[in-house]
């Protein structure tokens, strides 16, 4: 609507500007008078026999109604002129066709506009159109049009259309406010069914997999540990990492959610963590690097931060290319009020795009690989909803075309900050 509402007044104004540099054109061509406008705009041709209206089809509006205002032009055009000489003193003024200006005002004007070394075209006193024109024995022709009359009909059509947009936009959000919550009930009727089942489902199969777990152990004290065995631990531990995630989500995202936060040592907490993949960097052949900004304390839950810092390392471990690197950092920021968490490692290839598609519940970039390293799209997702319950944000990054950095924020405790 603003778009549709700035063309109309624009292509508004624009027309009264044209209409003036026209009649300003007509005048300057004539030395500031108008010729006889039944014979010049009334002929076919060049000395030919004047035109009818009905003569007239070719011209906008056609007929009767353009060929009366062709006529009547030096009738309805207000406008004054004065020429000056080469040294800028008046040889003749015209005001005979307008009242608002006297004869001292109009070569006021006039000096006034010649001697600011204006160009050619222009407004003077935003409602007087003028046009400079050089004549061949030196002298200079500056003739002034009052546009008052069209800018008060264009600034009358801006107010009354900005009058109906408002009207308009008024009456629209009613009707969504009226509307609006029966058009998208069924989807968040939708969403809520989806939570309370990612709930529900997480609950439930906490039981089936610990008395799998216990079966698995009764198992290995008859006939012993075996391969088989081994499997199914495998498979119960990544179910229940599943399971963890998706409870986790649940849970930050429920906006009713009561968190009780306390005071933590983020660095304590990211120290240990780290600590706890080394063993897994050093069975992957991989550089595992740590600096870790000592004394760094957060208002939040210290298990989130640990298990965001663990789903970070975790997905970095996965992803990272044969005997690459893997960075921790953490830090403050410039101003001292938000500690940032990088994890950043080396990989074979980027996913192409918005990197943060990775931050999408179940999105894999390369479904073949999740399955190989026992991905389920599911923890940089937890890894989100656990930066933005603390307050703070995150995002991926790429670093060259074989380095991809995941940057998390959280404010700093205030006791911190002062």
């Amino acid at each position: 609507m603003v778009a549709i509402i700035g063309v109309i007044n624009f292509l508004n104004y624009r027309e009264v500007q044209s209409g003036a540099d026209d009649a300003l054109n007509i005048l300057a061509e004539n030395e500031g008078f108008f010729p006889e406008m039944k014979m010049e705009f009334g002929k076919k041709g060049d000395g030919g026999p004047p035109m009818k209206p009905e003569d007239m089809e070719g011209v906008f509006f056609g007929g009767k109604a353009a060929y009366n205002r062709t006529i009547e032009m030096p009738y309805q055009t207000r406008y004054f002129w004065v020429k000056l000489d080469g040294d800028g003193s008046v040889i003749r003024t015209d005001v005979g066709h307008i009242a608002a200006v006297s004869e001292s005002e109009a070569e006021e004007i006039a000096k006034e506009v010649y001697s600011s070394g204006n160009k050619a075209r222009g407004y003077y006193d935003w409602h007087y159109r003028y046009i400079i024109k050089e004549n061949t024995d030196g002298s200079v022709l500056l003739i002034f049009l009052d546009c008052s009359n069209g800018f008060y009909g264009a600034n009358r059509l801006l107010l009354m259309t900005l009058g109906i947009a408002c009207v308009s936009l008024v009456g629209m959000f009613i009707l969504v406010y009226l509307f609006s919550g029966k058009a998208v009930a069924p989807v968040v009727e939708s969403l809520e069914k989806q939570k309370r089942f990612i709930t529900d489902a997480g609950h439930e199969l906490k039981t089936p997999l610990a008395v799998v777990s216990a079966n698995v152990d009764v198992i290995e004290l008859e006939a012993g540990k075996s391969e088989w065995t081994e499997s199914i631990r495998g498979q119960i531990k990544r179910m229940n990492g599943l399971v963890k995630n998706m409870l986790t989500l649940s849970r930050m995202e429920e906006e009713n959610i009561h968190v009780v936060f306390s005071d933590v040592d983020m660095s304590y907490v990211i120290k240990d963590t780290a600590q706890s993949f080394q063993p897994v960097a050093e069975s992957k052949n991989l550089k595992y690097n740590t600096d870790i900004t000592e004394n760094i304390h957060i208002t939040g839950d210290k298990n989130a931060i640990n298990q965001l810092s663990s789903l970070l390392l975790d997905n970095a471990m996965k992803y990272a290319s044969e005997k690459g690197v893997v960075n921790l950092c953490l830090e403050l920021d410039s101003k001292g009020k938000k500690a940032i968490l990088e994890v950043s490692n080396t990989c074979d290839s980027i996913p192409d795009g918005n990197l943060d598609r990775l931050f999408d519940r179940f999105y894999r970039a390369d479904s073949s690989r999740s399955r190989n390293t026992g991905g389920y799209g599911i923890g940089l997702s937890v890894a989100r909803a656990i930066a933005n319950s603390h307050g703070g944000s995150i995002e991926a990054k790429r670093d060259g075309d074989h380095m991809i950095r995941f940057i998390a924020t959280v404010p700093v405790a205030k006791q911190q900050t002062n």
